[in-house]
């Protein structure tokens, strides 16, 4: 951020998010390793320069579970924005944008337990990671993204069920 802007001078980032359901219609979250070590959060990346949102979260979600074994069920219409805290703007992402703005996709897993090792990937960002009810993630999650979050659970509530 240039000394002459303000932090609503600046543009939202593009952003993927994931909301991984095992075959239980449990949420796959994980524990963030840096600013908010005890903040839960759900898989969410950026998207390339002419990348396509769906491929962007399927990538993601490799990036950050060591797993790509999981199928598109659903997603929110609209793009959702969040504003970063004072505390971190200005600083993550090199200053250059506001928050994000994210395309929100529900995924099944597919496989076992044992691929997902997000620890185990180049660049991790969760220490360690667990399956919840989506309707407790907007509890466990960071206060500037509890708004998106309960979006979230209303959105994709249908997917929290079991299948038959």
């Amino acid at each position: 951020m240039s000394p002459d802007q303000t932090p609503t001078d600046l543009p939202y980032r593009a952003c993927a998010g994931i909301v991984l359901f095992n075959k239980y219609g449990q949420v796959f979250v994980g524990q963030r390793l840096d600013t908010y070590p005890d903040a839960w959060q759900l898989p969410q990346g950026g998207i390339d320069n002419g990348e396509d949102p769906a491929a962007a979260a399927l990538r993601e979600l490799e990036e950050e579970t060591g797993t790509g074994n999981a199928e598109i069920i659903g997603e929110v219409e609209d793009w959702l924005n969040y504003d970063l805290p004072p505390d971190l703007k200005g600083k993550v992402w090199q200053g250059r944008y506001r928050g994000q703005t994210q395309k929100w996709f529900a995924l099944r897993f597919l496989g076992d337990d044992i691929e997902i090792d997000p620890t185990g990937v180049e660049h991790p960002e969760f220490s360690t990671w667990k399956w919840a009810k989506l309707t407790e993630i907007p509890e466990i999650a960071v206060s500037f993204k509890k708004s998106i979050y309960h979006t979230l659970v209303n959105e994709f509530a249908r997917f929290a069920k079991a299948p038959d």
